[in-house]
This record gives structure tokens, sequence and C-alpha cells, in this order.
């Protein structure tokens, strides 16, 4: 799994933090730092913090490997 945040769309409210602490971190103030490429028993708290976003900033990319047939 893959995430990233839109830095500039986050303001700070932290959400992402209290669900998925071994993800994202505040730094100082304001600033939100997190793990870019988490493991994948994190992958529901991950889930759960990038929908508890309140601006949408985080998005998330999944490196399953698992092609998905588009024709079920």
């Amino acid at each position: 799994m893959r995430i990233a945040v839109d830095l500039n769309r986050c303001q700070g409210y932290a959400q992402c933090v209290y669900l998925a602490h071994e993800v994202f971190r505040l730094s100082g103030q304001e600033a939100l730092t997190y793990e870019p490429n988490p493991d994948d028993e994190r992958r529901l708290q991950v889930e759960r913090a990038a929908a508890a976003c309140p601006v949408q900033a985080i998005v998330i990319d999944r490196l399953d490997g698992a092609e998905r047939d588009e024709t079920s």
C-alpha cells in the first residue's frame, strides 16, 4: 500500500493521527508527517483515517498486485 497526503489541502485537523498514529504524526503545531508505504496490516486504520479526513487530503494507492477483472 502506498499513501500520499496533499499537504496543501491538509488543514491539520489530525483525525488521521488519532485513527492511525503509527502512520501519521503531527510535528509541531500543524506539520503532518507520515509513512508513505505503511505495512498492509495497517490498511484498515489507514482507510479509516483517509475516510475521516475532513478535507479528503489522503489518497491510498493499493499496491497489492492483484489485477481486478473488469468483466466481473
